[in-house]
């Protein structure tokens, strides 16, 4: 994969001689998966927003069709094991707003369509105080503490000098 740089005008041309390994051409990608976090050539995060929604479905839609007919703490308890993990959200730092205001809406559909009893005009603070589950902007937030604080207690040498740097 090949960045451009931010600054245009030191763009040294727009396409480069194509790369050969062991007598396979490489090609040139837009973007990549890289231990599940998709990079794209802007550094967004847009992307790999969008993977985490369609894993979200996914997820609610398999737990809707195999626990349909559990009671709700047995329901609420799936819900928070398998529906409030998500994977990379505290990596995210470039994103544009449609994409985080796309994936809050989406985990409060989820909600809506696990937790039968609520209707699609429902009031979202009163289905979540009555669930007991955290908001999204919660989430995003906890993810990003518990990260943090995982990076700044961590014995590796290498890691606290790059903290050390990015906190500058």
């Amino acid at each position: 994969m090949v960045f451009n740089p931010c600054d245009r005008s030191k763009l040294v041309c727009e396409s480069l001689a194509s790369f050969t390994v062991s007598g396979c051409d490489l090609k040139f990608v837009p973007q990549f998966k890289y231990f599940g976090h998709i990079i794209d050539r802007n550094f967004s995060d847009d992307a790999d927003i969008n993977r985490e929604i369609k894993c979200l479905f996914a997820r609610t839609h398999i737990l809707i069709r195999r626990f349909y007919n559990c009671s709700r703490d047995v329901k609420l308890r799936l819900f928070r094991c398998y529906c409030l993990c998500f994977y990379d959200i505290a990596l995210w730092k470039a994103f544009a707003a449609s994409a985080i205001h796309k994936f809050s809406s989406s985990y409060v559909k989820c909600m809506k369509l696990f937790f039968f009893g609520f209707h699609k005009y429902s009031s979202v603070t009163g289905m979540l105080l009555e669930l007991g589950l955290p908001s999204f902007s919660t989430v995003m937030h906890n993810a990003s503490v518990h990260f943090n604080s995982a990076v700044a207690n961590c014995p590796n040498k290498l890691v606290n000098v790059f903290c050390s740097l990015r906190c500058c």
